[in-house]
């Protein structure tokens, strides 16, 4: 049996933090943001493979993955020795490296749909910066997202209701519901010759709710109304990217955007991400005066480049969807056991998971946190990830504690 985990140590270091950071731990890592956050780590003091160490020395098997770039494993060598050894010869100086054409090159050669590329640091730089292409492609103000959609930080990709947002911020920003053709058709009638750009993720993906594939027929129909409207199709792929095709999950649903975006698995870890684009918009993307001071590091380059050609040599995304079958399916079975509902949803390799047998959700939350102070780590209110570090092993010490944990409940 094991035993609960103690945070005395992260809950110290949390009270020095609150002096002197907003929140002590902002943003998406905030102790808040998992319930009850009693039952959660705050600092991460090692990782390695599919597992992270906390300061209090508990071990936890990732299924966040540092909210999904984690991917072939923490401290992987063969991305760690590409970017060991670039930064032996140089990182960030007045040039740009030599690694920058090498990437690029290498994903126009992988993702089919991409004639260039273009590299930042945050998916919310490259989703932005994709609807500044859109409009000046076309000339037109208004961007369609879809309403649940997340697309980064920017104040035209939150709703209203923020704090910090004024009207202006997204009063061009038009949303309509996910898997919903006939409501794109009444957004583009509604607003003749005004839509530069549709964007979403491949499948729908909100906080709190289930994940929703798409329907038959929903990408080539958003693509139809795209190509006859002159409407920039916009893929965020930041989070699903490689993990359902090397090519981008348009690939893997069956559609072809103008853009797509990447960032979680592109490196392992270290900070870039990427919009790769068709022909048509490389000299609408060039027109942009688009930078950032970190930019042009070439160490993240080289970790991408390694990490990029090895989950193509392992044929990543068919091993993580397959692993993340056993798993959660396991998992499915096991709560059906002790009684509960497991509902999965979305794809095996980044599921959501929710307990259905409670409206309010908090036995969901409580089971969560009980897999997680025993060592599997579970955030409750958003999508789980795979790697290819959760191997075989690291599955069955999964199931032995998520059995502890509805035995808790």
């Amino acid at each position: 049996m094991t035993t609960t985990y103690d945070y005395s140590r992260s809950q110290e270091l949390f009270q020095r933090a609150v002096k002197v950071i907003p929140c002590g731990v902002p943003g998406h890592m905030s102790p808040g943001v998992n319930v009850p956050p009693a039952d959660y780590p705050i600092f991460t003091e090692k990782a390695k493979g599919a597992m992270f160490y906390d300061l209090d020395g508990n071990r936890f098997i990732d299924y966040m993955c540092a909210y999904g770039p984690m991917v072939l494993g923490y401290n992987n060598p063969l991305v760690d020795t590409a970017a060991t050894e670039q930064l032996k010869s140089a990182d960030l100086t007045m040039g740009a490296s030599p690694k920058m054409v090498e990437l690029a090159e290498l994903l126009v050669d992988m993702v089919p749909v991409a004639d260039w590329a273009f590299f930042a640091k945050n998916g919310g730089d490259v989703t932005n910066y994709a609807t500044m292409i859109a409009r000046t492609a076309t000339n037109r103000k208004k961007i369609v997202m879809i309403q649940g959609g997340y697309h980064g930080v920017a104040p035209w990709m939150q709703p209203p209701g923020h704090h910090g947002l004024i009207e202006e911020d997204y009063s061009h920003i038009i949303r309509i519901p996910w898997n919903d053709v006939n409501a794109f058709q009444q957004a583009v009638d509604q607003y003749p010759d005004q839509i530069a750009g549709f964007i979403a993720t491949p499948y729908h993906v909100p906080t709190f709710y289930d994940n929703e594939l798409p329907k038959e027929g929903y990408w080539p129909g958003i693509e139809l109304i795209c190509r006859k409207n002159d409407i920039v199709l916009i893929l965020d792929d930041i989070r699903h990217g490689f993990r359902l095709d090397m090519g981008g999950s348009c690939e893997y649903f069956g559609f072809k955007p103008d853009l797509i975006c990447f960032c979680k698995a592109l490196a392992n870890g270290f900070p870039i991400s990427a919009l790769v684009g068709r022909e048509s918009l490389k000299l609408e993307a060039a027109k942009i005066f688009y930078t950032g001071s970190y930019w042009n590091q070439a160490v993240p380059m080289a970790a991408a480049i390694a990490c990029l050609t090895e989950l193509k040599r392992l044929n990543a995304p068919a091993v993580m969807l397959e692993n993340g079958e056993k798993l959660f399916s396991a998992m499915q079975t096991m709560a059906a056991g002790y009684g509960y509902d497991l509902n999965v949803t979305g794809a095996w390799s980044m599921p959501n998971i929710r307990i259905t047998n409670d409206d309010s959700n908090m036995l969901h939350q409580q089971w969560c946190a009980e897999c997680t102070k025993r060592g599997v780590f579970l955030a409750s209110h958003h999508n789980l990830f795979m790697s290819l570090a959760h191997d075989e092993a690291v599955i069955s010490q999964t199931l032995e504690i998520v059995d502890e944990a509805f035995n808790a409940l």
